[in-house]
C-alpha cells in the first residue's frame, strides 16, 4: 500500500504514520521544541516540494512570461517566495549537497566513468569532530583515490588567502581554509569548494570567474542552481581528477603547474563563453523570425479584408468581427511557431 494517498475531494494530501531512519532529520528535530515539530515538519515538507519544482516553474517562466502577461503573476510570485524561503532557511546547505552529487553521478553515468560521488552526511573525518569535506568522490569505485568536494552556499565566505590572513583574529570559514581542512579531514588526494553565484563574496568573484586553481591548496567552482547550471563543476572534476590521477611522488614545479592549469581553465571558459553568444544568437534570431512571421501574416491577412472591402464597399457585422478577432492569423501562426521552435 502507498503511503501517500490524495483526497480529491478535499485536495488534500494524506500520509499515513511512517518513520525516517536520517540522521540529519533526526539531528534537526531532536533541537526542536516538541510543540513546534508538526509546523516545522510541514514548513520543511513545503519547502522542499518548492525547491523541487524549482527548475521546471523557472523554464517554464522563461519561456512563456512574453506571451502569457498577466496570466503568469501567481506563478512568479510563487517562484519568487520559493527562492527567498530556499535562500534564508538552513536547508539550502543540504539541497545543494543533494543536487551536486546527483548531477556528479550522473555526470559520471553520461562520461562511463566508475568515479562515484558519495554525501558525507554527518559523519566526522580523520580530524576530530570535524565533519568538513560534504561529498566524496571515490575514483574508478577505490577508497583510496578520493576527491573531496565542500559545498558552501554562504555569502560570508571571504577567499582568505594566506597573504592577507590575520592569525589573532577569531577563526572563520573561508575558501582556503575550507580546501585544505577538507583535504585532510576526507584524506583526499584534490579538495574542490562548490560556491553559487547568488551567494558568493566579492572577494572571490574578484578572482574567479567560473573555475579557479589555487596551488597547494585546490580547485574553487562556482555554478548557479537557480538556473541548474553545473557545468563549471564538470570541469573543476575533471582538472581535478586528471591531477589525483597522475600526479606522482616527485618534485613538480608549482609555479609551472598552475600555469598549465590556469591556461586551461582560461581557454575552457573561453569556449562556454562562445557556445552562450551562440545559443544566445540562436534564440534572438528565431525571435527576430516569429515577428517576421507574425507581420508577413498581418499583412497577408489586412490585405483580404481590403480587398473584399474594396469590391464589396462594405464589411458586414460577421466580416467586421472575423477581421477583429484575427483567429485565422492566430491559427496560422501556432503551426509556423512550432516550425520555428524545431529549428
Amino acid at each position: 500500500m502507498s503511503t501517500i494517498k490524495l483526497n480529491q475531494q478535499l485536495n488534500r494530501v494524506e500520509i499515513k504514520e511512517f518513520e525516517i531512519g536520517n540522521s540529519i532529520v533526526f539531528n534537526y528535530f531532536n533541537n526542536i521544541p516538541a510543540n513546534e515539530r508538526d509546523g516545522k515538519l510541514l514548513r520543511a515538507i513545503y519547502i522542499g516540494v518548492l525547491a523541487m519544482m524549482e527548475d521546471r516553474i523557472s523554464a517554464f517562466l522563461s519561456k512563456t512570461s512574453n506571451e502569457l502577461g498577466t496570466e503568469l503573476e501567481s506563478l512568479k510570485m510563487i517562484f519568487e517566495m520559493k527562492k527567498e524561503l530556499f535562500y534564508k532557511s538552513t536547508i539550502k546547505g543540504i539541497l545543494a549537497e543533494d543536487e551536486i552529487a546527483e548531477y556528479l553521478n550522473s555526470y559520471f553515468q553520461e562520461k562511463k566513468l566508475k568515479d562515484k560521488a558519495v554525501l558525507t552526511g554527518n559523519t566526522t573525518g580523520l580530524l576530530n569532530k570535524n565533519k568538513t569535506g560534504d561529498i566524496i568522490c571515490e575514483i574508478d569505485g577505490s577508497n583510496e583515490l578520493k576527491i573531496v568536494l565542500e559545498c558552501k552556499f554562504d555569502k560570508s565566505i571571504k577567499l582568505g588567502d594566506i597573504e592577507s590572513k590575520d592569525i589573532f583574529t577569531r577563526k572563520t570559514d573561508t575558501a582556503w581554509s575550507q580546501l585544505i581542512e577538507s583535504k585532510a579531514n576526507r584524506d583526499a588526494k584534490v579538495s574542490i569548494i562548490v560556491l553559487d553565484i547568488s551567494l558568493i563574496d566579492n572577494s572571490i568573484l574578484r578572482n574567479f570567474d567560473n573555475v579557479g586553481f589555487i596551488p597547494s591548496v585546490g580547485f574553487v567552482c562556482i555554478i548557479d542552481s537557480q538556473k541548474g547550471d553545473y557545468s563549471n563543476l564538470a570541469i573543476a572534476y575533471m582538472l581535478a581528477r586528471d591531477i589525483a590521477v597522475n600526479a606522482k611522488d616527485v618534485e613538480l614545479d608549482k609555479d609551472l603547474l598552475a600555469i598549465l592549469i590556469n591556461r586551461i581553465i582560461k581557454d575552457t571558459n573561453e569556449v562556454l563563453t562562445i557556445k552562450s553568444l551562440v545559443l544566445n544568437n540562436i534564440e534572438n534570431n528565431k525571435a527576430i523570425l516569429r515577428q517576421l512571421e507574425k507581420s508577413l501574416l498581418l499583412v497577408e491577412f489586412n490585405q483580404e479584408y481590403m480587398k473584399k472591402f474594396l469590391e464589396e464597399g462594405t464589411l458586414s457585422k460577421k466580416d467586421l468581427l472575423d477581421f477583429y478577432m484575427a483567429e485565422d492569423v492566430k491559427d496560422k501562426y501556432k503551426l509556423i511557431e512550432k516550425e520555428i521552435k524545431e529549428i
